[in-house]
C-alpha cells in the first residue's frame, strides 16, 4: 500500500470517554466497543486513545470496511431508595 500525502489524509473524530478507576484511566469509544485502551494518567489516556483508534481506523481501511458513525450515548444518572 503506498504511503498518503497530507493532501489524502482526512481527519475522522470519534466521543471518547476516559473513565477513571485504579492507577489510571480506562479508554472508552462508545461507537467501537473493540478498541480497549488504558493510560496511567489523562495525558497518557489521550495519547493511547489516539494511537488505538488510528490504529483501528486504518486496519478498516486496508480491509476496505466501511467506518463505524459517531455514536453518543445518552447519560442521565438513576435514583433508588434501599
Amino acid at each position: 500500500m503506498k504511503n498518503k500525502t497530507k493532501q489524502e489524509e482526512r481527519v475522522y473524530s470519534y466521543t471518547v470517554f476516559y473513565e477513571p478507576i485504579k492507577g489510571g484511566y480506562n479508554v472508552i469509544f462508545p461507537a467501537i466497543s473493540e478498541i480497549c485502551a488504558f493510560g496511567k494518567d489523562l495525558k497518557e489516556a489521550r495519547a493511547m486513545a489516539e494511537d488505538a483508534l488510528r490504529c483501528y481506523l486504518e486496519s478498516l481501511e486496508k480491509e476496505r470496511v466501511k467506518f463505524p458513525k459517531d455514536s453518543v450515548p445518552l447519560q442521565e444518572k438513576v435514583m433508588v431508595a434501599v
